[in-house]
C-alpha cells in the first residue's frame, strides 16, 4: 500500500477536480461541505442522541493565567460519537479538506509548506499566543 502524503493528496485533488475547478464553485463547494458538518454534528446530538451537547457560558477564575486557562474550559460535547455518526463526520471533514485542498490549488498554494510554515511561525513560535 502506498504511504499517504499531503504531497501527493493535493496532486489527486488537483487531477480528481474537474467540474468544480472555478474558485467560485471550490468557495461555494467549501461553504456548503462545513455547513454539513455543522449538520452531522446536531444530527448526531438531536437524531441520533449518542453525544449531548450541553452549552453553557464558560467560566473561569479572574486570577488565572492565559496558560492556565485551557483548564477551565469545555468542549460541551458529553457522550461518545457512534460508528454511525463518527462515519459521517468523518466523511464530510474529508469532504472539507478536499475542497481546502482545491483552494490552495487554485492559488498554486503547496498546502504541505502551508502546513509546515503555520506550525513554524504560529503553533510553535506564539504558540496559544498566536490565537488571540
Amino acid at each position: 500500500m502506498e504511504k499517504f502524503s499531503l504531497k501527493g493528496f493535493q496532486h489527486k485533488v488537483d487531477d480528481v477536480l474537474v467540474r468544480h475547478s472555478s474558485v467560485l464553485d471550490i468557495l461555494t463547494k467549501l461553504q456548503e461541505s462545513s455547513a454539513r458538518i455543522n449538520r452531522a454534528v446536531a444530527k448526531s446530538a438531536t437524531y441520533c442522541g449518542c453525544i449531548q451537547l450541553n452549552i453553557t457560558k464558560q467560566e473561569a477564575p479572574q486570577d488565572i493565567s492565559y496558560s492556565e486557562l485551557k483548564n477551565y474550559m469545555s468542549s460541551h460535547v458529553t457522550g461518545d460519537l457512534c460508528d454511525v455518526c463518527r462515519e459521517k463526520i468523518e466523511q464530510e471533514l474529508s469532504i472539507n479538506f478536499f475542497y481546502i485542498t482545491a483552494l490552495a490549488n487554485a492559488f498554486n498554494t503547496d498546502i504541505e509548506s502551508l502546513l509546515n510554515s503555520y506550525y513554524e511561525n504560529q503553533l510553535k513560535t506564539l504558540g496559544k499566543y498566536g490565537l488571540l
